[in-house]
């Protein structure tokens, strides 16, 4: 049985792993973390990692980068893993993660599900394919009108997919609206589009000379993230320090 701390268990994904780990018998969320207390949850709920009573195995974290560096601290001085998945953190935070990976485990991905982690190894392919051939290269995000970060940290994970498989060529454009110039050969561009209730929509173009290869992906249901989350976690529980990759979990599943 693997105990769960679930950061930001009031949050939609929070909810959607609370839903998830119910109908898991080989899991348990026993705490829960967030400012606004849900009685509905099952589990306690404080506003502090400090006030947190109840030994667990690991920590879900889809909470806000606001509390992040405290969250990190509190795992460290309990020992626990953490399943990162809280995007929009600051360079400051990003090295700071790498810092507490020296002390526990941590899990960080922007996207959880098995389709986008797919499609990433898929993507380091089709660059080195497609960009020695000249082949330009954007990327256009979708979310729901709530999210707060833009672009997306799947977005973000995509790119950088491809800018290491480029040897680091690229530079990101995020806007081109004050541009009165051509298109530079090593530019990748990544737009973002925020609107109603869509739950996350990814494409990625190669546009060549006389074709164009778009690869896509769709979130129909945040539970596709929500069951990633959880397999991540029981994945990370016991192990040892270190920076972990979905590509991690997919690989001790295929093992």
């Amino acid at each position: 049985m693997t105990k769960i701390i679930m950061s930001g268990c009031s949050g939609r994904m929070g909810k959607v792993i609370t839903d998830i780990v119910k109908a898991d018998q080989d899991a348990q969320i026993v705490a829960g973390i967030d400012i606004v207390e849900d009685e509905t949850l099952g589990y306690p709920v404080y506003s502090s990692a400090a006030d947190i009573k109840e030994e667990a195995d690991v920590i879900i974290d889809f909470s806000s980068s606001k509390v992040t560096d405290a969250l990190l601290e509190y795992a460290v001085e309990k020992q626990l893993p953490v399943v990162l998945c809280t995007t929009g953190l600051s360079d400051e935070q990003l090295e700071n993660v790498k810092k507490q990976s020296e002390k526990i485990a941590i899990l960080k991905s922007a996207n959880m599900s098995l389709g986008i982690n797919t499609i990433i190894n898929m993507l380091k392919t089709a660059t080195s394919v497609f960009c020695p051939a000249g082949f330009d290269v954007e990327i256009v995000e979708q979310h729901h009108h709530n999210k707060l970060d833009a672009p997306s940290g799947t977005a973000l994970a995509l790119a950088d997919a491809i800018n290491e498989a480029a040897d680091g060529q690229f530079d990101y454009i995020y806007d081109r609206s004050t541009r009165r110039e051509k298109r530079g050969t090593k530019e990748l561009g990544i737009s973002a589009v925020r609107g109603g209730s869509i739950p996350g929509t990814h494409d990625v173009i190669f546009a060549g000379p006389d074709e164009v290869i778009e690869i896509r992906h769709i979130a129909y249901s945040r539970s596709i993230f929500g069951n990633g989350a959880v397999s991540a976690a029981k994945f990370l529980a016991g192990k040892s320090s270190g920076m972990y990759t979905m590509d991690d979990v997919i690989q001790a599943q295929l093992s």
